[in-house]
């Protein structure tokens, strides 16, 4: 089963098919997110693409990470959640998929990205992530594509900048 959620940003509004079926865990942990509002003032605050990642990055990726936006003085809202690898979940990293952002396993809970274009290194036993454990997809992209690219295209430039000096808001997160 899939659930739709509408995400409204400056740029445009897109839609995400959640696949609670296959990634039940982190299917309910962005829904938690999305029903509590808690994403209605969420941003997208780093673009990455091939251009502006690490020269150093021997894996490299092109993702939109957005989300709740923690920092130290606004930490996550909820605990972070167990790792659901792509293994698990029978889910990779294909254009348009939504997953989430992590540091270590069992570390994500309030951030998200898409990825542009096709990620296997994302996926359980890529390279991206030193641990080899990969990230948690748990939905796609099905409406919007061009609103996504919008903000693909609102990326830094030049090495060292993914992150964004004026991160793209997003302005109504609910279940469609």
């Amino acid at each position: 089963m899939t659930i739709s959620v509408l995400l409204e940003t400056a740029l445009g509004s897109f839609t995400i098919a959640v696949d609670d079926a296959k990634a039940p865990v982190t299917a309910a942990n962005f829904l938690r997110y999305v029903d509590d509002g808690l994403l209605n003032d969420a941003e997208a605050y780093r673009i990455v693409t091939y251009e502006n990642q690490n020269p150093q990055s021997l894996h490299k990726i092109e993702v939109v990470q957005w989300g709740y936006h923690t920092t130290d003085d606004r930490p996550a809202p909820y605990p972070p959640i167990a790792h659901e690898t792509t293994e698990m979940a029978g889910l990779s990293h294909k254009d348009m998929t939504v997953s989430m952002a992590r540091f270590a396993v069992g570390s994500a809970a309030s951030e998200f990205f898409i990825c542009i274009g096709d990620q296997p290194e994302l996926d359980f036993g890529g390279r991206r992530n030193p641990d080899g454990q990969g990230f948690a997809a748990f939905g796609q992209v099905v409406d919007g594509r061009e609103t996504v690219m919008k903000i693909f295209a609102e990326a830094e430039t030049g090495a060292g900048n993914e992150y964004k000096k004026q991160p793209v808001k997003f302005t109504r997160v609910r279940r469609a």
